[in-house]
């Protein structure tokens, strides 16, 4: 009888060694893919973080507010230079521009 127990006592141990070692490799399974999801969403948040830090579109917007400038600055020197000369100072484009707005459709 003494053997028939300490039988049933080693078949009892190894089943709780067996279900040990499952648990934990469960356990080091999970904590693998929850870390691995962590460093993936602290990836993508660094990433976003720096697209929306960058200002490499302000280099067109200042090249066209620059742009915008000069047209604005040349229209009022010609406009002063109309006005100072009180005739027309570039006449092929006076002639284009009437010719434009006398187009008949034939």
């Amino acid at each position: 009888m003494k053997k028939f127990l300490k039988n049933i006592a080693n078949k009892i141990t190894g089943a709780a060694k067996s279900i040990k070692e499952k648990a934990v490799k469960f356990y080091r399974s999970i904590k693998n893919k929850v870390n691995a999801a962590f460093i993936s969403a602290k990836t993508v948040f660094g990433r976003s973080r720096a697209v929306l830090s960058t200002n490499t579109a302000e280099g067109y917007v200042d090249t066209g507010v620059k742009i915008l400038i000069a047209v604005v600055i040349g229209a009022l020197l010609l406009a002063g230079l109309y006005a100072l000369f009180n005739t027309t100072i570039m006449p092929t484009v006076t002639n284009k521009v009437k010719s434009l707005f006398n187009y008949s459709g034939k």
